[in-house]
């Protein structure tokens, strides 16, 4: 594992030097459907939720994970580990009406995370769970991109790339559910001044709780806000 830290330290500083010349690539992968279980399970057993992998730090016992539940159903900790053959340690960081946080440590460094360190790219979180896939974008080349499409191939994973670009729209960084909740918003008049849809009523037409509209459009501002910004800021 020192090999591996040494390695993660070595990654950071070689991508943050060639981050303005290289393209952005957003991924997804998804492990084998037979054993398909532990947090990605989540999005298919809670459609209606938003899980995110907020972070995750390899170290000599294995992986350390931080995952946020953007929820109205504070017992989905509960079935968290469904499908794992031993439930890893865990402690709930945070919970309230529209948010959990939660931390466990896996005995392992799963396929994703050795792929990623593998094919000398460097994780950047969040990782969004949607449908039994995991969402994530790197900053990379196309050979590293495919050497880590061929780690996570070895170990019988799918593999998709949704685009690769030079340059990136904001709106192009949501995901297709914070683009519909961004969507239906503006189509209300949300945004509008003054406003003509409260978020109450927005939620109700897209058939979630207040909580979760409010999260979910936040997440999607978010995004847009920071890449907006990112050229002139950086």
């Amino acid at each position: 594992m020192t090999v591996q830290s040494n390695m993660f330290v070595v990654t950071s500083i070689r991508v943050r030097i060639e981050d303005e010349r290289m393209p952005r690539a957003r991924v997804k992968f998804k492990p084998p459907t037979n054993h398909l279980g532990g947090p990605f399970r989540l999005p298919i057993d809670y459609p209606d939720d938003e899980f995110r992998i907020l972070s995750a730090y390899p170290h000599e016992d294995g992986l350390l994970v931080i995952l946020e539940a953007t929820t109205s159903d504070p017992t989905l900790v509960d079935h968290l580990f469904d499908g794992t053959p031993k439930a890893p340690d865990h402690e709930i960081l945070h919970t309230d009406e529209q948010t959990t946080l939660i931390q466990f440590q896996l005995p392992f460094v799963p396929p994703p995370f050795r792929a990623i360190f593998l094919s000398g790219n460097l994780p950047q979180f969040p990782y969004i769970l949607e449908d039994g896939w995991m969402i994530c974008e790197l900053t990379t080349s196309h050979e590293r991109l495919s050497q880590f499409r061929d780690e996570l191939a070895a170990t019988g994973f799918t593999f998709e790339v949704e685009w690769v670009r030079q340059s990136v729209e904001p709106t192009e960084l949501l995901t297709d559910r914070q683009r519909s909740f961004v969507t239906e918003a503006i189509e209300r008049g949300y945004y509008d001044t003054p406003r003509e849809c409260s978020l109450t009523a927005l939620a109700n037409e897209l058939a979630v709780s207040k909580s979760t509209a409010s999260v979910v459009v936040h997440n999607a501002e978010e995004i847009i806000v920071k890449e907006f910004f990112a050229a002139a800021i950086g």
